[in-house]
Formats: C-alpha cells, sequence, structure tokens
C-alpha cells in the first residue's frame, strides 16, 4: 500500500503533473460493466478511460498505459488511487516507476482522499446513465466516449472560472506556447 502523498491537494499549478483514476461499476444489459477513467486534477479532464466486463489489473492498467501515452508526463508526476486491488498489483506499480511517476493511494475506507474522482463519476452517472437504456455494452461504450468528449469540450466548470477542461488547458499553456 503506498502513502497517501496527495493528501487532498488537488489543485496542482500545471497539467500533466498530478492524475486520480478508479473504477466505477454500471448495470447494463443485465451485466455488469466497468469504467476506469484517469483524470488530470489540473484541468479536470479525463485523459484515458477504458471500459470492460471485468474489473481487472490489465483493465485499470491499459487506462494508465493511454494517460501515459497522451500526456507523457515528466519525471516526478504522481498517480493516486483508492487501495483497490488493481493499484496495489506489481504491473501497475512497475508501470508508474517505469514511467518516473510516483504512487499515491487514498488511506483506507476514506472516499474524500479520492473526492474528486467521485465527483465525476457522480456527474457521469447523473447526466448520462441514470433513465437511460443501454441495449448493448457496445452502445454503453460509445455513449461514454461521447460523454467524455462533451465533459472534456463542452461542460463548463465554476472551478475552472466558467471553462470547460479543455479551454482551461490550452488557456494556460498559451502563454507557454508563444
Amino acid at each position: 500500500i503506498a502513502d497517501n502523498k496527495l493528501e487532498r491537494k488537488f489543485t496542482p499549478d500545471k497539467p500533466n503533473t498530478v492524475f486520480v483514476s478508479d473504477v466505477t461499476e454500471f448495470r447494463i444489459a443485465g451485466r455488469k460493466v466497468y469504467l476506469s477513467p484517469v483524470m488530470d486534477l489540473f484541468d479536470r479532464s479525463i485523459v484515458a478511460h477504458t471500459v470492460a466486463t471485468s474489473p481487472s489489473t490489465a483493465f485499470t492498467t491499459d487506462s494508465l498505459s493511454k494517460a501515459i501515452a497522451a500526456c507523457a508526463p515528466e519525471t516526478g508526476w504522481m498517480m493516486h488511487t483508492d487501495q483497490g486491488f488493481q493499484y496495489q498489483h506489481s504491473t501497475w506499480r512497475k508501470l508508474i516507476d517505469e514511467h518516473g511517476g510516483v504512487q499515491s493511494m487514498s488511506r483506507k475506507a476514506n472516499c474524500y482522499d479520492n473526492a474528486v474522482m467521485e465527483n465525476f463519476f457522480g456527474h457521469l452517472k447523473t447526466e448520462m446513465y441514470h433513465g437511460e437504456v443501454f441495449d448493448t455494452v457496445a452502445e454503453f461504450n460509445q455513449a461514454i466516449d461521447e460523454y467524455i468528449g462533451w465533459y472534456n469540450t463542452e461542460r463548463v466548470q465554476q472551478r475552472l472560472k466558467g471553462l470547460t477542461p479543455m479551454q482551461y488547458r490550452n488557456q494556460t499553456l498559451q502563454p507557454l506556447t508563444a
């Protein structure tokens, strides 16, 4: 079990430095389906995600691999999760280590230590899942992809000064590239 290095410091001052992840469960067409997103705490964007019918280590590691490929974080970046079995597995820990990252875990049975991801799950389930019927896992997967695209590019957030995650990121990075 890794120490809680994040310590609820949910507002890093630059992108691609602190990420959070978790797994949430849905009931689709009579079966359990799982979502594993990776969020950049800087702008609350979902930088990668996977959907699967089993909450395996490979499933969560796939979303982390996608996040690393998409963000290319600098040495010293942090990956924070709860204490789920997937995040204690050597494959997960090794992937973080091989890419210069530091692992952080919530304290046992303390959802507030990963509150930003729990909050995202609440929005997702309210805005996209509850009251909807998905006939297949593929249909649900497409809806997740569309929701995350909308969340990143169209859903404004008060914490981001009324901007979407991508607008906030681009506005912040613009002076760096000018």
